[in-house]
């Protein structure tokens, strides 16, 4: 995906400054499947440190996060084990589309992104956000925007003169097909200008 910072530093000057300023972006990847689905449900809304510790607990209950340990733990069991209620029933419902076949994890990558995210947002609990960050991190699709993250609007609206995600998405039609990169460029800026780090697990 780095290989196209160079499209991106022609098309923008913004990134040039990103670049002088804190290096290149950190590019998060993690594996394709049911575990990463599961860590980036627990993600939504809540901070990573608050989503790491949650999802370590709910590991460590059930020994291995598995479909078949999600759907054989009661909604109690998942509750006790740091999830919301909302959020235990998401988990079951996406173990319950793999077991059913309903959802294809493995063959997700061969697919384009409008597919992918049509597949995994037919899943309860499923939205756009964490189709669009799945895709990014998990598949490295390379033209994905996910606009309905809060770190990317606020970064977007202190580095243009845009308010609205109409706005933010035309703004976004000129890095393409190299939107990924672009958005961890932006992630990159928000986390060290806060001195923060990647938070993996």
């Amino acid at each position: 995906m780095k290989k196209a910072i160079p499209f991106l530093l022609q098309k923008d000057a913004v990134f040039q400054e990103i670049l002088n300023l804190y290096g290149e972006p950190y590019i998060s990847t993690r594996p394709e499947g049911f575990v990463s689905l599961c860590k980036l449900i627990i993600e939504q809304q809540v901070s990573l440190a608050s989503a790491k510790a949650c999802f370590l607990k709910l590991e460590s209950f059930l020994g291995i996060v598995t479909p078949t340990t999600i759907l054989m733990a009661s909604e109690e069991d998942l509750r006790n084990n740091g999830l919301s209620k909302q959020k235990a029933n998401y988990l079951k419902a996406l173990a319950t589309a793999v077991v059913e076949k309903a959802l294809d994890l493995e063959t997700l990558s061969q697919k384009e992104e409008s597919q992918i995210k049509k597949e995994l947002t037919a899943v309860k609990g499923i939205g756009n956000w964490t189709a669009e960050v799945y895709m990014m991190f998990c598949l490295q699709k390379e033209n994905v925007f996910p606009i309905g993250d809060i770190a990317l609007q606020n970064t977007l609206k202190e580095l243009y003169p845009v308010t609205t995600k109409e706005e933010m998405l035309i703004l976004a039609k000129e890095w393409e097909p190299h939107t990924s990169l672009a958005t961890y460029f932006f992630w990159h800026y928000y986390l060290k200008k806060r001195n923060r780090a990647p938070l993996v697990y």
